[in-house]
């Protein structure tokens, strides 16, 4: 079986989308992560076109990739002037990768409409930028844009431009759905005819090469991962697309679930298993770079990929797995996760007890009676299933296992408006560790930001690791408006470090009460986390929250 060539477009087409950038020295830290998971393209970007651009190729070449082959990316020559003239060429050249990927439009409807060029001109365009790159010993990725849509509206012309391509030397012919308007029956027996055309010219028998063809597909369908797929299995051998599918509009095929498809559901060749279990935590840490709040519904990598919360899901998968899991979720570096709610019965609470290193039935209270308990509360507007932090430490308090790493003795805020200026916070928080009091002040851009601000102030004394906690989401919710500026609302904070993420939750009619809830559950879990990994015990965090 052919090995299917992975080609990363993170950190150009990525960039695309809503929300996502990344510095030079970022793009770097990426490009090195994907090389150690071991992709085979990594298209760094547009040089010429941006400064970020051309100083992530001017850092990248003192980078010696192991894995990876960096590729620069850029358009067709101008039309009317000759490649060696053309700006944006010379740049490729100058940022010096092995691979130059060139796009080129395969819809006439661009060519004569948009670009205001011939048909004639554009194949040239094509052939001429090839062939000048190809005299620089670079290996050539056509992109031909449009494919798709370009082959439905003018097939002969289509074929053409990949004739062009071909012509003049390309590598590699990659057929875009750059619109993601292309449905996967629509793939497959364009993908073959392409195939059996490539075949054809293949250059095999007088320079010892073939024209490998790959697929880059858009999820404005829902379909990219799909179509990634079909094109495979119906002859493709490069594959491309973003890690956590970034990119324009609504994105562009997932890596992370095409690379685990291909590697465990179709036994393609494609990336070592030891790589595989890096999936997760890389799929982690370029959302974490681009300041994006993972999907916790990702497929394969997402939090909730593998999380369980019926009672009779529960209590098949710990005698099964696989009765309700596709596959392990350790191959690609996640991890199986149970959740408690007032869905939940006796086997939840006793896989997650086991899980988070806590005993019950030892002290009077069992499974029974805390299932219970958790109904009551959930009732009440708590919501365990989405908030292992304060799961952990309601199992703590209910079955008098929980030890404060601090206690609040009291705080208070005071909230400032002048006019037209903006509202001031202050909060002041005085807790006790080990029987120490602390009493600190702190400003905020609200209540709740203040009293943070002073929490931290008053903890740092004693847990100076701290400063690695950030607040990633905070969100009210009013539980039932009925009773109006009285209702009963439910705080939910999450919470991250360099390692994972955790959510804690707080149900008052107090707004400040709530937050507070929350806000303590979130530190002391933390701090718990911290505790644990320096004796050496199993960290807390580590299982439950991802």
């Amino acid at each position: 079986m052919e090995p299917i060539l992975l080609y990363d477009t993170t950190l150009r087409d990525g960039t695309q989308g809503e929300n996502i950038n990344f510095t030079a020295e970022e793009k770097i830290k990426i490009a090195e992560r994907f090389d150690d998971l071991g992709i085979n393209y990594i298209e760094g970007g547009w040089p010429g076109s941006s400064p970020r651009d051309n100083r992530f190729f001017k850092l990248a070449k003192d980078i010696k990739f192991k894995n990876s082959r960096l590729a620069a990316f850029g358009s067709t020559r101008k039309r009317g002037i000759d490649p060696s003239d053309d700006y944006n060429l010379k740049a490729l050249l100058e940022a010096d990768t092995p691979v130059v990927a060139i796009f080129g439009k395969s819809w006439d409807l661009h060519v004569e409409q948009i670009m205001n060029n011939t048909l004639e001109e554009n194949l040239a365009m094509i052939r001429d930028t090839v062939e000048f790159l190809k005299k620089y010993n670079r290996e050539v990725v056509f992109e031909a844009e449009h494919f798709f849509d370009g082959y439905k509206a003018n097939r002969d012309y289509a074929l053409k431009t990949l004739r062009s391509a071909t012509d003049g030397g390309a590598d590699a012919v990659v057929l875009c759905d750059t619109n993601g308007g292309t449905l996967t029956f629509e793939i497959e027996p364009i993908i073959k005819e392409v195939g059996g055309i490539l075949r054809k010219a293949d250059r095999s028998e007088t320079d010892g090469s073939s024209i490998k063809m790959g697929i880059h597909t858009h999820n404005d369908c829902g379909l990219a991962v799909s179509n990634s797929i079909a094109a495979v299995q119906t002859g493709a051998v490069m594959v491309q697309g973003t890690i956590n599918g970034y990119g324009d509009r609504s994105g562009n095929a997932d890596l992370t679930s095409i690379i685990p498809i291909l590697c465990l559901k179709m036994k393609y060749p494609c990336m070592a298993k030891k790589n595989l279990s890096k999936l997760k935590k890389l799929s982690r840490f370029v959302s974490e770079t681009a300041n994006m709040i993972p999907l916790s519904s990702r497929p394969f990598v997402g939090k909730s990929a593998f999380a369980h919360k019926g009672g009779v899901h529960v209590s098949a998968i710990t005698k099964v797995p696989r009765a309700y899991e596709h596959i392990d979720p350790e191959q690609v570096g996640n991890a199986r996760r149970v959740l408690v709610s007032d869905l939940s019965g006796k086997s939840n609470v006793e896989y997650k007890a086991k899980e988070l290193g806590l005993k019950i039935g030892t002290n009077g209270y069992d499974s029974r009676k805390i299932v219970s308990e958790i109904k009551r509360l959930e009732q009440e507007g708590y919501q365990f299933d989405i908030a292992d932090g304060s799961l952990r430490i309601f199992l703590e308090k209910f079955t008098d296992q929980f030890k404060p790493l601090f206690e609040l003795k009291s705080f208070r805020i005071t909230i400032e408006k002048n006019k037209d200026q903006p509202c001031l916070a202050h909060a002041t928080v005085k807790i006790s560790v080990n029987g120490t009091h602390e009493i600190t002040a702190a400003e905020g851009d609200g209540p709740v930001s203040a009293l943070d601000n002073a929490l931290r102030k008053a903890l740092d004394k004693f847990f100076p690791n701290l400063d690695t906690m950030h607040l990633v989401d905070f969100k009210v919710r009013v539980m039932d408006g009925r009773e109006g500026t009285a209702s009963t609302v439910r705080v939910l904070i999450q919470s991250r470090d360099q390692d994972q993420v955790w959510n804690t939750i707080g149900v008052s009619k107090d707004i400040i009460e709530a937050s507070w809830q929350a806000l303590a559950d979130s530190f002391q879990y933390k701090l718990s986390a911290e505790e644990a990994s320096s004796s050496g015990k199993l960290n807390p965090a580590s299982k439950g929250a991802h």
